[in-house]
Parts: C-alpha cells; sequence; structure tokens
C-alpha cells in the first residue's frame, strides 16, 4: 500500500532529479560558452538558458557566499551537487 509520505518521498526525489539534470545542463552550456560557442541574443537556445539559470541561481547564489572560487572554476555548483545527491540518499533511506 503506498502511503501519502511515500509518495511525498517519490515526488521530492524525482524533483531532486529534475534539478540535478538542469544543474548538469547548465554546467554542459557554460563549459561550452568557455569554448567559445555562443548563444545567441534571443531564440529558444536563449530561453533554454535564461531558464536553466533562473532556476539553478536561486541556489547557487547562497552557496557562492559559503564556497569562494577557484580560479576561473565555480565550486559552488559542485557543492550544490554533492548537496543534491546527499538529499537523494537521505530520501531514498526512508
Amino acid at each position: 500500500m503506498i502511503t501519502a509520505s511515500s509518495s511525498i518521498v517519490r515526488l521530492l526525489s524525482l524533483a531532486l532529479t529534475i534539478f540535478w539534470i538542469l544543474l548538469l545542463a547548465r554546467v554542459v552550456l557554460s563549459w561550452l560558452e568557455m569554448f567559445g560557442v555562443r548563444i545567441p541574443i534571443s531564440g529558444p537556445w536563449r530561453s533554454i538558458a535564461d531558464l536553466l539559470n533562473d532556476v539553478t541561481e536561486p541556489v547557487l547564489r547562497p552557496l557562492r557566499k559559503i564556497v569562494p572560487p577557484a580560479g576561473m572554476f565555480d565550486l559552488s555548483v559542485v557543492v550544490a551537487f554533492i548537496i543534491v545527491i546527499v538529499l537523494q540518499q537521505a530520501l531514498n533511506a526512508l
């Protein structure tokens, strides 16, 4: 029998997985930009880039205040990945 709490846990786990994928897409996009690929000013690619920034930035901004940059690398993304994985493991343990 599926209880309400297990449904909530599955929903939270799904939300974390989706966030993980969006965070990974943001990292890939930033790598492409680093190698010279430019996102157009308008169009579907700009909409995707804006969506990725709008969804991930509220999590990354506070982490950047805690985690200092390592040269040109933004380690807050790595910390965000670790937090998401730890939260998923905690949810799976329930």
